[in-house]
């Protein structure tokens, strides 16, 4: 039986956590208050996806390794879906208007289109739509 999940949980550690959390808030993100506190942000992302935005010293009680440096590495790059190109460059814009960093420039792929941000962070965000309509 393959292992499926009920709900992905991301786990990023920002040293401000009442900057970072406001830069999501400016971008139309809500937050969970039952599991936030002074430590962690519980970002929703969707119904069944969240952010666990933490400060640095709360991250590192999940780990043993390194917080990465993203000021010259990458460790991920969470992609999240949009509804229309329109989504995407609202979305991002928002993003660079706010503190956030461009790290790509768009991708028109004709059946896909993909731009992305860094956080205050250097997190980094790609926002992507793909016309599921091409594939009919």
């Amino acid at each position: 039986m393959a292992f499926t999940s009920k709900n992905i949980f991301l786990n990023l550690s920002v040293k401000d956590l009442n900057r970072s959390t406001n830069f999501f808030k400016e971008l139309g993100f809500e937050f969970n208050p039952q599991f936030s506190d002074e430590t962690t942000s519980c970002m929703i992302i969707s119904e069944n996806i969240f952010a666990m935005i933490m400060i640095e010293e709360r991250f590192k009680g999940f780990t043993k390794k390194e917080i990465v440096d993203t000021t010259i590495s990458a460790e991920a790059i969470f992609s999240l879906s949009a509804e229309s190109r329109v989504q995407v460059d609202e979305m991002v814009n928002k993003a660079l208007s706010s503190g956030g960093k461009s790290f790509s420039d768009p991708q028109d792929h004709g059946f896909m289109y993909i731009w992305g941000f860094q956080d205050l962070d250097g997190h980094l965000w790609e926002i992507a739509y793909m016309d599921e309509s091409a594939f009919n």
